[in-house]
């Protein structure tokens, strides 16, 4: 999952489960980003606020050291309208699906599938599974990912319409005028 360059700020939302202590049975999670956590996070994505922020998650152990993560991502963004330039506020979910593998395997796959990539039309785009680093999956991080791929770039308020300035051009201000009174002149001699 692609993220937004954080440079060398830490995770804002950091919310770590330890491998070795999930149960054959899985795990849920209900999280929320406290209004620190939501206030760097803002900074970080590049919007005016995040007013909430909150997941639940299930992980489920499956074979190979595998976990298959699912959930959902709600958040209330507060953006500018890119076209009024007035504050608005924009509802987000998200649904997570994802399967994360030791790292060394995780590095495995994603080689495999870079060099399966070479064939003229793959069939599908198979995305490699996250990386478990350091035996702990950090369920706020991948919260966040998820809310930063869903924000709007360029938020409208609802029925707000970019209407470009139409202005008359002058028949005698185009590229040609120049040429045509050079023309015009020479006629005239």
């Amino acid at each position: 999952m692609n993220r937004p360059n954080t440079g060398s700020q830490p995770d804002p939302w950091r919310v770590p489960v330890i491998v070795a202590q999930i149960p054959d049975t899985g795990l849920h999670r209900e999280i929320e980003a406290s209004a620190a956590e939501r206030k760097v996070m803002a900074e970080v994505a590049g919007v005016r606020e995040i007013l909430s922020a909150n997941a639940s998650f299930d992980v489920v152990p499956k074979s190979g050291g595998r976990l298959h993560v699912t959930g959902h991502v709600r958040a209330r963004v507060g953006q500018t309208c890119v076209v009024t330039l007035d504050p608005i506020e924009n509802e987000i979910e998200e649904e997570v699906d994802l399967t994360f593998a030791p790292e060394a395997e995780a590095r495995r796959l994603s080689d495999l599938i870079e060099e399966g990539q070479d064939d003229e039309e793959p069939p599908e785009v198979i995305d490699p599974p996250e990386a478990i680093i350091n035996g702990i999956i950090d369920l706020g991080r991948l919260a966040t990912d998820a809310l930063f791929l869903a924000i709007d770039p360029y938020p409208r308020k609802p029925g707000a319409v970019f209407e470009a300035e139409v202005v008359a051009l002058d028949p005698e201000d185009h590229p040609f005028a120049a040429l045509k009174a050079l023309q015009d002149k020479k006629k005239g001699q």
